[in-house]
């Protein structure tokens, strides 16, 4: 076990200050819109099935289907999702590959194949990993359960759509950048990847 600080707003607001003071272009982002919000959601598992729900489709559906859920389910606990039957899911707006996802997360943990609370002291590499080895999570989804829900200050998505729209506008690049580029161009950013993250979403939601 080691001892892991989550990012709080007094950290949020130091990691601006010293990736303004490297990066012109994040500072101006800053000076454009101001710092961006801490962005954070509660660990376990409805946080996560909701990161799989928002897999290649907009927040705004993600939402939606999450909603629905929410109010099929009230608590929404592994158990009570796997309660649910195939009919339940669709009319809340489920796919079915989400609803196998979904579905082996929650059996990972009602079975004790996966604790999802031992994640919030496991190293960035460790906790990636555990995450990875369940159906359905992938680096997108690894990646933005560290930033939002464990708040580890230098997890950075490459994948992200969003993410790297924002870095193609701000750094002046001919085409969006792919997966190995987004991680050279954040080693400077390093160790406030997630803050760069926070900097780039509030450009891309303002722009």
């Amino acid at each position: 076990m080691i001892d892991i600080k989550p990012l709080d707003h007094e950290m949020l607001a130091l990691g601006v200050d010293e990736l303004s003071a490297r990066d012109n272009d994040l500072a101006g982002i800053v000076e454009r819109v101001g710092a961006p919000p801490l962005w954070s959601r509660d660990p376990g598992f409805p946080t996560l099935l909701r990161i799989i729900l928002e897999q290649q489709v907009s927040l705004a559906s993600a939402r939606a289907t999450y909603e629905k859920l929410l109010a099929v389910t009230g608590p929404l606990t592994p158990e009570r999702f796997l309660a649910l039957d195939d009919a339940t899911l669709r009319a809340a707006g489920f796919s079915r590959q989400k609803t196998s996802y979904g579905r082996a997360l929650a059996l990972d943990i009602v079975e004790a194949r996966f604790d999802i609370d031992a994640l919030a002291a496991m190293p960035d590499h460790q906790a990636r990993a555990a995450l990875i080895e369940r159906k359905g999570i992938g680096p997108w989804t690894a990646e933005i359960y560290l930033l939002m829900a464990l708040r580890r200050p230098d997890t950075w998505p490459t994948g992200d759509l969003a993410l790297q729209i924002a870095v193609q506008e701000i750094k002046g690049l001919e085409a969006r950048p792919d997966v190995a580029t987004m991680e050279t161009l954040a080693e400077p950013w390093r160790p406030w990847r997630a803050v760069a993250a926070r900097l780039l979403w509030r450009h891309y939601l303002t722009r």
